[in-house]
C-alpha cells in the first residue's frame, strides 16, 4: 500500500531546522542509478514532504572517490522541478585534509558543483587523528558568516571533543553544533544511547542523526554487500550477518519489513531527530515510507522490547574513541 500521508518533522537539535524524520543520502546512490529513475525519486520524496537531501562532494581522504553522485543530484533536482525553497540540503566538511584544504573551499566546490549557493546545514565529518576542535568551530562560524549555511552538525566525533565544541561555541557567542550523526540502529546502539552522547541528546544540548542504520544493506537483507559499506567499529559485522535472520523474524511478528522494523526503532528514540538512508530505487522509498505506520501501529517501547536481544555492539567505547 502506497503512503499517502506526509513524513512528519522533528527539529535538528537547539539551533537546527525543523526536518522530515528521513533524509535520503548520496554515498554511492545517485551515481549508480538511471537519471529518470533520480529524478522519480527525488519528486516522490517532495510528494511525502521528505526531501532532505545529504549531499557530499566525495574527494577526501577514504573519500577520494571521484564521484559524481553530486553532479547528478544537482541535475537530478532540476529536473524534477523542485525550486531552492522546496528542499532541504545538509553538506559535509571533510577533516581528512582540513586545514590545509580550508573550509571556504570546500564549500565553494560543494555548492557549484550542486548548482547552488546555499546548504541549509552542514557534518564536519569524522577523523583519525586529533583536532583542533576550537579552530573547527572558528571556520565552520566563518562560514556560517558568509552565508553557506545556518547550522551544522559532526559525524561520529569524541565524546570530549563535541563537548568541548559546544562550550567553546558558547563560550565565544558562536553557533555551535546541533546535531550529531552517529552510526545507530537495532545492532549498533551503544555510542548513541550511552553516558557520553546519551546525556547531550537527553539534555537537550545536540540531537541524533542516525545513520548507517542497514549496515550497508546487510540488515535489508544483502548480506555480502557488493558495494564498498562503512566502517565496521568493534569488528561486529560477521555477528551482524548471522543476527539478519533474527531482524527478519521480528520484523514478520510484527507484519513489517526488515527496513522497516530497523527506521521505527531508530524513531522510537526520542533523541533521533532524522534517519538518514540511502535509496536507489523508489520501491525501497515506498518500503521504508512504511515504518511511519509501524511506529504508530506498535508503539516505540514494543518495538524497543522486542529488538533488545539484538545489540550487539556494547564492546565498543561509548565515548568514540577507538
Amino acid at each position: 500500500m502506497s503512503f499517502e500521508g506526509t513524513v512528519p518533522t522533528r527539529r535538528l537539535g537547539p539551533v537546527g531546522p525543523q526536518v522530515p524524520v528521513f533524509a535520503l543520502g548520496s554515498w554511492s546512490t545517485w551515481d549508480r542509478m538511471e537519471f529518470d529513475d533520480s529524478v522519480a525519486l527525488i519528486r516522490r520524496a517532495a510528494d511525502v514532504g521528505a526531501a532532505f537531501f545529504d549531499v557530499a562532494h566525495y574527494n577526501m581522504g577514504p573519500h577520494a572517490e571521484n564521484a559524481r553522485t553530486d553532479l547528478i543530484f544537482g541535475e537530478a533536482v532540476r529536473a524534477a522541478g523542485l525550486a531552492r525553497a522546496d528542499y532541504l540540503l545538509c553538506g559535509k566538511l571533510w577533516l581528512w585534509e582540513y586545514p590545509t584544504t580550508s573550509f571556504a573551499s570546500q564549500m565553494q566546490t560543494s555548492l557549484s558543483r550542486i548548482g547552488i549557493d546555499k546548504a541549509d546545514t552542514v557534518v564536519v565529518g569524522d577523523y583519525m587523528s586529533p583536532i583542533d576542535v576550537r579552530q573547527v568551530v572558528a571556520d565552520v562560524a566563518a562560514e556560517i558568516a558568509a552565508g553557506r549555511f545556518d547550522s551544522w552538525g559532526v559525524n561520529n566525533w569524541q565524546a570530549a571533543d563535541i563537548t568541548l565544541a559546544l562550550d567553546f561555541a558558547e563560550a565565544e557567542g558562536l553557533t555551535p553544533p546541533t546535531f550529531a550523526q552517529l552510526k545507530y540502529g537495532l545492532v549498533r546502539r551503544t555510542m548513541a544511547e550511552g553516558e557520553h552522547y546519551g546525556e547531550l541528546f537527553r539534555s537537550g544540548r545536540l540531537a541524533l542523526q542516525a545513520s548507517d542504520i542497514f549496515e550497508g544493506g546487510i540488515l535489508a537483507g544483502k548480506l555480502v554487500p557488493a558495494r564498498k559499506i562503512g566502517a565496521d567499529v568493534g569488528g561486529i559485522r560477521e555477528q551482524i550477518v548471522a543476527a539478519y535472520p533474527e531482524v527478519e523474524r521480528i520484523a514478520t511478528g510484527l507484519g513489517a519489513t526488515p527496513t522497516q522494523l530497523g527506521i521505527a526503532f531508530c524513531l522510537a528514540n526520542p533523541a533521533t531527530a532524522n534517519v538518514l538512508f540511502g535509496v536507489s530505487r523508489l520501491e525501497q522509498l515506498e518500503d521504508n515510507l512504511g515504518a511511519l505506520a509501524l511506529l504508530e501501529r506498535i508503539g516505540a517501547e514494543a518495538i524497543r522490547s522486542a529488538t533488545a536481544e539484538l545489540w550487539l555492539d556494547r564492546g565498543v567505547n561509548a565515548d568514540g574513541s577507538w
